[in-house]
């Protein structure tokens, strides 16, 4: 019963947190006529591509909070374990990549520049959040183990020379 509750609280948690942010983004639209440039018609099929990829990497964390970290993505409510497997072997916070590339991606393929360009608003918000909130809380909880971690697993993009975070 105790992952199927963590489950039920990620998925209510998730979608509360989703909908305002799908809200503006959708309303943002209205803004398009405004810029003197168009997004060309052929990134909407590579945008929908992406806003794909990025929901399914948004999700596939949020399942490893559940089942591994017996967390949730809230701040409030957070996995209990420390996670350093799937998505998080490449990029420190695959969720946040997973969801920003879901709203860019939507933007491409709606030819939206309002969009696109609130992506990379919350892609900063997101930064900030992680930076002075987030990290410094995981550092506190997970110590020594999160420290080693993020000098092997790049913040937003994968390293090159990626390196076990285990060892």
């Amino acid at each position: 019963m105790g992952r199927l509750w963590t489950a039920v609280r990620s998925i209510i948690y998730a979608t509360l947190f989703l909908i305002p942010w799908a809200w503006v983004a959708l309303k943002s639209r209205a803004l398009d006529g405004h810029f003197p440039f168009r997004i060309p018609p052929g990134l909407a099929v590579p945008g929908l591509i992406l806003s794909v990829a990025g929901a399914a990497l948004a999700l596939s964390t949020i399942g490893f909070f559940i089942f591994e970290g017996r967390g949730t993505p809230a701040v409030f409510d957070p996995p209990k374990k420390f996670v350093p497997h799937g998505p998080f072997r490449f990029v420190r916070n695959p969720m946040y990549v997973g969801g920003v590339s879901t709203l860019a991606g939507w933007g491409l393929s709606a030819r939206s520049v309002s969009m696109v360009l609130y992506a990379i608003v919350v892609f900063l918000l997101c930064h900030t959040f992680v930076v002075f909130v987030e990290e410094p809380g995981l550092r506190k909880r997970f110590g020594q183990e999160y420290e080693v971690y993020c000098r092997s697993v790049g913040r937003w993009l994968p390293r090159l020379a990626h390196r076990n975070p285990a060892g």
